[in-house]
């Protein structure tokens, strides 16, 4: 099946996509949308693009694992994206995803503006290979 995550951000949302197998997580690129309405359209309609039949949106819970405005904005765009789509949607602790993205962006001396860009794209597919992994675990 084809998983699509998408890590929601204020400007810019990050959007990766599964191999039918569910093996490998790739980005698919950044959407860069203020307005959570319209950003629910084009992640719906990529979605169809994609031919995913799941999606995750990572859930970016505080580190003590309460919820803060950004998990509950998370939560209502989940719901949008249901209504719009009508596919199963799955929260997915993102605590620390962008820390790592950072970190390989690091690695591979990204900097800059196309820093800035990209971010977001490989903190939804970290988000993403992580719920494929755990997904694997668990024998799905």
């Amino acid at each position: 099946m084809k998983i699509m995550a998408v890590d929601l951000g204020l400007a810019r949302t990050g959007v990766a996509v599964s191999d039918p197998r569910e093996m490998l997580a790739s980005p698919v690129g950044t959407l860069e949308e203020w307005d959570l309405d319209r950003l629910a359209q084009r992640v719906a309609a990529l979605a169809a693009e994609q031919g995913a039949e799941l999606l995750v949106v990572g859930h970016p819970r505080n580190m003590d694992g309460t919820r803060g405005e950004s998990a509950r904005r998370a939560e209502g765009f989940a719901e949008q994206l249901a209504a719009l789509t009508g596919l199963e949607i799955t929260l997915w602790d993102e605590r620390m995803t962008t820390v790592s993205a950072i970190g390989y962006l690091n690695q591979t001396d990204v900097r800059g503006k196309k820093r800035k860009q990209v971010v977001d794209t490989v903190a939804a597919t970290i988000i993403l290979q992580d719920f494929l992994d755990s997904r694997r675990l668990q024998g799905k």
